[in-house]
């Protein structure tokens, strides 16, 4: 299984707001209690983090006056979902039909 892609918005965010170097974002960030090298900021606005520390995330929410959404964007699930019902129904035999509840049936035990 591959791991899931997503997009890393926060230099189009900085960008949006006038932050043009990375080194923009050290002081903000010292404001919101987040010390980071400038070689950390550098890796945390050039690519999409592995792990991102919550504090962190939710200094950069707070400087751009932002929501985590518009930091991360998450291709559309419902149709990745879609699109691989549709392959393994086109390989499979089995047709696929709307499942419906069945009511159980409570029979006592026959008497000894």
């Amino acid at each position: 299984m591959t791991s899931p892609t997503i997009q890393w918005n926060l230099r189009t965010l900085m960008a949006a707001n006038g932050m043009f170097q990375t080194t923009d974002l050290i002081e903000p960030l010292r404001e919101h209690g987040v010390n980071l090298s400038r070689e950390q900021v550098y890796r945390l606005v050039t690519r999409a983090p592995e792990r991102l520390n919550m504090t962190v995330f939710v200094a950069l929410c707070h400087i751009f006056g932002c929501g985590p959404n518009d930091l991360i964007e998450i291709p559309d699930v419902a149709a990745a979902r879609e699109r691989r019902v549709v392959n393994e129904s086109a390989s499979s035999p089995v047709v696929q039909r709307e499942l419906k509840p069945v009511p159980a049936r409570i029979q006592r035990p026959p008497k000894a």
